[in-house]
């Protein structure tokens, strides 16, 4: 996997950490260190989902191999078909559906891990398609991304400025497929 592809990787499945670091700090004010706090569970869980989920996808190589294509392409058109559907049906004008109603850590927590679901499944696929060192580098990347576009969004959420949130999902759902297609077809063509 190339920087580019990576970068895109993670910048589509920090997409949910922009919108909710905003909304929490657009409903709480968040502190400069809240807002940190805010940032590096996301970022953690954010790199560490899809690290355990690469870790179940390295192990599951061996039996199925010859399918292992198959199945990355699924893991990532499921999650970017359902980007690109969310982002196209849905009402996207209450904060309230993300659950950003308050400052806890334990808070912080339960919100990090459910953004990070979606990264888990990406995991199975990027530890079917790549060595662990590979993963590794991919994952730190995915992480310190997330980091940073928490920040962003909590800086944006305290000054009130709106996140364009079906733009962002439908645009982080194209990605993804994209990637999931790209990977199929270097396998079958290539």
């Amino acid at each position: 996997m190339g920087f580019i592809e990576a970068f895109l990787l993670a910048l589509a499945l920090c997409v949910d950490s922009l919108v909710v670091s905003a909304t929490t700090a657009f409903r709480s004010r968040l502190t400069a260190r809240r807002g940190l706090l805010l940032a590096l569970i996301f970022g953690l869980c954010q790199g560490g989902f899809p690290l355990l989920g690469a870790l179940i996808g390295d192990v599951a190589r061996a039996f199925i191999e010859v399918v292992d294509h198959w199945v990355a392409f699924g893991l990532l058109a499921l999650i970017g078909g359902k980007m690109i559907v969310d982002a196209v049906g849905a009402n996207h004008d209450s904060p309230d559906e993300h659950g950003a109603n308050g400052n806890s850590p334990l808070q912080f927590v339960l919100l990090g891990v459910a953004t990070s679901i979606d990264a888990f499944a990406v995991g199975i696929g990027l530890g079917l398609q790549h060595p662990l060192p590979t993963v590794l580098w991919v994952v730190a990347l995915i992480g310190a991304i997330t980091f940073a576009v928490s920040l962003l969004g909590v800086w944006l959420g305290n000054r009130r400025i709106p996140v364009p949130e079906r733009i962002a999902t439908l645009v982080a759902g194209l990605v993804l497929v994209g990637l999931g297609v790209k990977i199929l077809v270097e396998h079958l063509f290539l």
